[in-house]
């Protein structure tokens, strides 16, 4: 997993509450499991007009023009704005496959649904909650401000904004670490290779009668 760093980047909104795993990446999608690759198929059935399948060449199919994420303003976009209860529905994991995919690493919304959140971290996107005034405000600068972007700190758990304001963020101690250090529950294991080498090594000396082969 890529290491989170500071950065700044051109925020995107989708301002809909409730927005399920289902409409992140459609369920056709999840035959695959390779992590990468769910990035065009983001928002599957709000970005494109005709019906998506898993192959389908996403570069002529027709755009919903209406759709956020298709206009000019909004493209390259690195922090997705979002209203409560961003990621509800399945627990897929390759909802943030998608989002990070696409070239989102933080998503900022009121409140995340838990499996979702806890997704995030494990894939190397920083999930930002703050409270309702907050994140109504930043909808409304975004929407009058085009090209507006915000600067993220994960180190001071805060952002900066364009004005020279800032705002902080709540953030567990762990799951901080692990963006940190691009690690999730299976790189931390890995980090202890030695060591539990080291103790396989002792146990099958002190028990070879366990690996010894069954002769039947």
């Amino acid at each position: 997993m890529e290491k989170f760093s500071n950065f700044t980047g051109l925020v995107a909104p989708i301002n809909r509450p409730n927005v399920d795993t289902d409409a992140i990446i459609p369920k056709q999608f999840l035959k695959s499991i390779k992590r990468t690759g769910f990035g065009p198929n983001l928002f599957d059935e709000w970005r494109y007009l005709d019906k998506g399948e898993p192959g389908m060449p996403c570069e002529d199919r027709p755009l919903n023009p209406d759709f956020v994420l298709n206009q000019t303003r909004y493209q390259g976009a690195s922090i997705l704005l979002a209203r409560d209860n961003f990621g509800c529905g399945s627990s897929r994991e390759h909802a943030p496959w998608a989002i990070l995919d696409f070239g989102f690493r933080a998503v900022i919304a009121p409140s995340f649904a838990d499996i979702f959140y806890n997704n995030c971290f494990k894939n190397g996107i920083l999930p930002i909650v703050l409270n309702d005034t907050v994140v109504n405000d930043l909808f409304q600068k975004v929407g009058e401000t085009p090209g507006f972007e915000l600067a993220v700190d994960l180190e001071g758990q805060s952002i900066q904004l364009p004005d020279g304001g800032s705002i902080s963020f709540e953030l567990d101690t762990y799951k901080k670490f692990c963006l940190q250090n691009g690690l999730d529950e299976i790189g931390q294991t890995l980090e202890m290779k030695e060591k539990i080498q080291s103790f396989e090594k002792k146990h099958q000396d002190s028990n070879p009668w366990v690996f010894e082969e069954l002769v039947l």
